[in-house]
């Protein structure tokens, strides 16, 4: 009986106590609601821009994790997507998108640049493209729309094209599988700071060219690329076209990046 009496008064006590401290300044917060109803990711395709963190005004979307206690000044490097390559949630409404220094020197300066209002239920891509001027700290950059098919099949994967290098002429992706040889012309001609519709592809590995209009070679190509059915792609093109070296950061090359 002693025992039982001694249970039930700390029972009241753990009570009290887990009441009180919901009232508490540190308590734990109900964040229980609708998720943002627009989405948006952001890729660092500036060549030899600095590393940076994106922003939606003065709020921070992309970071990277530091055990320091003090913001990484890593940020997201070139050729590279923030929040692995997840969108970010965010409410509907006009915004300046920019891409901002992470290093310690010109820490959080503003290189790139975007105004755009984002409708309720749509996704975007923010593009810091083209090449960085070192002297005046800056960097083009562009956004799309990632506008998801609406009738989706989830037995084939779609694909679709998208230019980010600002000294290539409009040019057209094709994929190739490996095993068939067939050909799939993903959309028409794609010029620097535009998008491509998505198109439907069979799952499988495919080699990736792009060229240019009534041209038959290959101005970029990437090899073994998988498709997986009921996933949608973005294939970006980025760097300098210029550069021939197969190694080299700066060369034209093809991203794959999932959007779903």
């Amino acid at each position: 009986m002693m025992n039982m009496k001694r249970y039930r008064s700390l029972a009241v006590v753990v009570c009290a106590a887990a009441a009180l401290s919901s009232c508490e300044e540190n308590a734990v917060q109900q964040i229980a609601g609708p998720a943002p109803a627009s989405r948006i990711k952001f890729f660092n395709f500036g060549v030899n821009a600095p590393a940076v963190n994106f922003y939606a005004d003065n709020t921070k979307m992309t970071a990277i994790s530091s055990t320091s206690g003090t913001e990484s000044t890593t940020g997201v490097t070139y050729g590279n997507v923030g929040s692995g390559g997840l969108y970010g949630g965010i409410a509907p409404g006009q915004y300046t998108f920019s891409g901002r220094i992470a290093a310690a020197t010109d820490k959080d300066l503003p290189i790139s640049s975007v105004q755009m209002t984002l409708d309720a239920g749509k996704n975007y891509s923010y593009y810091q493209s083209g090449f960085y001027n070192s002297t005046a700290k800056t960097v083009d950059a562009f956004i799309v729309e990632d506008p998801f098919i609406d009738e989706f099949d989830y037995s084939t994967a779609y694909v679709r094209y998208v230019n980010a290098i600002s000294n290539a002429d409009p040019m057209t992706l094709y994929v190739t599988h490996t095993t068939t040889a067939d050909v799939v012309t993903v959309g028409g001609p794609v010029a620097y700071k535009a998008a491509g519709a998505f198109t439907a592809v069979p799952g499988g590995v495919y080699n990736l060219a792009t060229r240019y209009t009534d041209s038959t070679s290959n101005a970029i190509s990437r090899a073994s690329v998988s498709f997986l059915p009921g996933r949608i792609y973005t294939i970006t093109s980025r760097g300098d076209i210029t550069v021939t070296s197969t190694t080299a950061v700066n060369r034209p090359f093809l991203d794959n990046t999932l959007n779903r």
